[in-house]
């Protein structure tokens, strides 16, 4: 049977979202998975891991936290399971330990994949190219793929597997060692992780008029304020929000592009979300021919009555 290893980040005693996603993945390979996970709390997040399709867990502790020590310890863990396949989310953490990995196993790494299939036991990864103009299919010609997924393209699917946990070797001392996390203030939604993102361009004219979008998403509950880079740029919003080639990559269930003429750098990072709104007065703007639904009008009189809209349909239940 197939091995794949997956990295499994966690966060209170529990596997974040992208990483069960990466499970999700794996797990519909029809292969054995194995999660790995590292660092304070890996002992209480690793049996979670079998209800999302790991049979086996290894946990990575020790003195030594630097992504060259823990990239170590993933790559000893791969090589032991004589694994096929490496995957992780792409978070800022993947993208940071995944060519760490793929270097130390001599293996190519194929980056933000929005598919992988696995065809008569070779694995088979689609991800966007130049700027999200075409979408390539690839195959590692090597024995072992090394890949990371684009967050909230595959689904979280529950196996209820029986998962046997063990500890794997202690980490190294690495080039730099962690001393502490400090969590940040505030505990607005990350964009690439939430499922509705309500994003601004330079269409809304100044800084305080993203006020409007901000109580949107507070309608929908669930939801986080995105930016172009024109706005970024301007220093009307924070780089945090930025989505786009030179910011972050969203994927959510619905996504709210409001005075954003749709330039192929906003686009690449924008184009998967399941279900396009766009709201510009131009009705030529570029976006339109992206979004699966189009309003065309004033930004400042459709949002204060989408807002309404939301929070009617919310009091409803």
């Amino acid at each position: 049977m197939t091995t794949i290893v997956v990295l499994v980040e966690h966060a209170a005693g529990a596997p974040r979202r992208g990483s069960l996603e990466a499970l999700g993945a794996a797990h519909a390979l029809g292969a054995e998975v194995v999660a790995v996970l590292c660092g304070d709390g890996a002992a209480a997040a690793a049996p979670h891991c079998g209800k999302y399709g790991a049979a086996k867990a290894v946990t990575l502790g020790g003195p030594a936290a630097s992504p060259d020590a823990v990239a170590a310890g993933i790559a000893a863990v791969v090589k032991g399971a004589s694994a096929s396949a490496f995957l992780c989310s792409a978070t800022s953490t993947g993208r940071d330990l995944a060519p760490r990995v793929a270097a130390l196993l001599d293996s190519t790494l194929f980056s933000d994949c929005t598919a992988l299939v696995n065809e008569g036991g070779r694995m088979t990864v689609t991800r966007p190219w130049l700027a999200g103009k075409l979408e390539a299919t690839l195959r590692s010609s090597g024995p072992l793929l090394c890949a990371t997924l684009r967050r909230n393209v595959f689904a979280v699917k529950e196996a209820n597997l029986t998962c046997a946990v063990s500890a794997g070797p202690a980490l190294g001392a690495g080039k730099a060692t962690l001393t502490g996390v400090e969590a940040r203030a505030g505990s607005k939604l990350d964009v690439s992780e939430a499922p509705v993102v309500v994003s601004g361009g330079r269409g809304l004219k100044e800084a305080p008029h993203f006020a409007l979008l901000e109580e949107l998403a507070a309608a929908f509950g669930n939801a986080a304020v995105g930016a172009s880079r024109a706005v970024v740029d301007a220093g009307w919003r924070p780089h945090s929000e930025q989505v786009g080639q030179t910011g972050k990559t969203v994927s959510p269930q619905l996504y709210f592009a409001v005075g954003i003429s749709g330039a192929i750098q906003h686009v690449a990072g924008m184009k998967t979300s399941k279900v396009i709104v766009a709201i510009n007065k131009d009705p030529e703007a570029p976006i339109f021919k992206l979004a699966d639904f189009g309003i065309v009008g004033d930004a400042f009189e459709v949002l204060p009555a989408l807002t309404e809209a939301v929070k009617k349909l919310k009091a409803q239940g």
